[in-house]
C-alpha cells in the first residue's frame, strides 16, 4: 500500500497545473483516493524561461520536458503530466507514457480584436505565433499576411494581443476550454483546412518503465481511443523527425475499430505543401502513421527538408 503521497510533476504554466489538477481528479475518482494522496510538484523549465525566441532556435520540444525528465528519472517524481504536443518523439532512456487522457477539442482558435475570421484579415495584418506549423498555415492561406514570433503562456500570448503587440493570435482551442475561456475564440479553424499538430489537444503522463504500481494507477485512467489516435500521430510524426523546426500537421480519429489519419508538411514559407490520407484497422494505428510518413516523405522528395533546419 502507498504510504507517501503519489508525487506529480508538471510546468508551472495556469494551463499545465489545470492539467496536473485534471489527471489527480481523474485518478482520485478511478481509485477512491483523497486528494492528499497527490503531492503536484511545479518545476520550472527552460522552455518557460526563455520566451523571446523560437523554440527552434533554442533546442526544441525537449526544453518543455527536460527537468521533469531528470526528476522522474531519479525517482524524486512519480509520474508526469504534459501537453502531448510538447513531447518529443523519442522519450529519455527508462522512460515511457503510460498514458493519455480523454482528448479535448483538437482544433485551432483564432483569435482577434480586428477581424471575426481569418479570411477576414486586412491585408498586411500581423498574426503573431511561435508556430511554425501556424505560421507555415497562415502564410498558405493568406500570403498577404504578416506573422511574428509570439510566446508564452496562454495568458501572456492574450495579454500581448491586448497590448497590440499583433493584429491577431492562433491557440489550441483545448487550452482555452481548460482555462475557462473559450468564449476568448473569434474562430474555431476547420482541421481540413488549418491542420493541428500531432497529438494536439491531448494530456499524457509520462512515467518509468518497469514501475508496475504506478503503471496499474494510471491504467484506470487512460483513454483507449486517444491512445490509439495519439499514437498513430507521433507515429508519423518521428517518421518525418518532427521538431519545432518542421511545419508538419495531422490528426487521427477513430471511429469504431477504425482509425482514419490525416497528415500534412509544409515549407515555412507556406507556398509548397504535401497532403496524404490514409486509414486502416485502430490496433494497427503505430503502422498506419509510420507508412503515411514514408509515403509523404518520398512523394515530397529529399530536397524538400533540405531547408527547413
Amino acid at each position: 500500500m502507498q504510504t507517501k503521497a503519489y508525487r506529480i510533476g508538471t510546468r508551472g504554466s495556469p494551463l499545465a497545473l489545470a492539467q496536473a489538477a485534471e489527471t489527480r481528479a481523474r485518478l482520485m475518482l478511478a481509485h477512491g483516493l483523497p486528494e492528499d494522496a497527490f503531492e503536484i510538484v511545479v518545476l520550472s523549465t527552460k522552455g518557460d524561461r526563455i520566451t523571446d525566441r523560437s523554440l527552434s532556435e533554442i533546442g526544441g520540444k525537449g526544453l518543455f520536458t527536460a527537468e521533469l525528465e531528470a526528476q522522474l528519472l531519479s525517482g524524486e517524481l512519480d509520474f508526469a503530466v504534459h501537453s502531448s504536443k510538447d513531447m518529443a518523439t523519442i522519450l529519455p532512456e527508462g522512460l515511457e507514457i503510460t498514458a493519455y487522457l480523454p482528448r479535448e477539442d483538437m482544433r485551432d482558435a483564432f483569435v482577434s480584436h480586428m477581424a471575426r475570421r481569418l479570411a477576414e484579415m486586412p491585408v498586411g495584418g500581423m498574426v503573431g505565433t511561435a508556430s511554425l506549423r501556424r505560421q507555415a498555415l497562415v502564410r498558405k492561406l493568406r500570403p498577404d499576411l504578416q506573422v511574428k514570433i509570439f510566446r508564452g503562456s496562454v495568458d501572456t500570448r492574450l495579454r500581448k494581443l491586448a497590448e497590440g503587440g499583433a493584429d491577431a493570435t492562433l491557440l489550441a482551442y483545448a487550452g482555452l476550454k481548460r482555462l475557462g475561456k473559450p468564449e476568448v475564440a473569434t474562430e474555431i479553424l476547420d482541421p481540413e483546412i488549418f491542420p493541428p499538430a500531432p497529438a494536439q489537444g491531448a494530456i499524457c503522463v509520462e512515467a518509468r518503465k518497469g514501475d508496475a504500481a504506478i503503471a496499474a494507477l494510471l491504467a484506470a485512467v487512460n483513454h483507449a481511443e486517444t491512445y490509439s489516435a495519439v499514437t498513430c500521430e507521433r507515429a508519423f510524426l518521428e517518421v518525418l523527425d518532427g521538431s519545432c523546426r518542421t511545419p508538419i500537421a495531422g490528426y487521427a480519429l477513430v471511429e469504431g475499430d477504425r482509425i482514419r489519419f490525416s497528415g500534412m508538411i509544409l515549407t515555412p514559407d507556406g507556398q509548397t505543401s504535401h497532403s496524404i490520407a490514409s486509414d486502416g484497422l485502430v490496433g494497427d494505428a503505430h503502422e498506419i502513421g509510420r507508412k503515411a510518413g514514408h509515403a509523404i516523405r518520398d512523394r515530397a522528395g529529399t530536397s524538400f527538408f533540405e531547408n527547413w533546419g
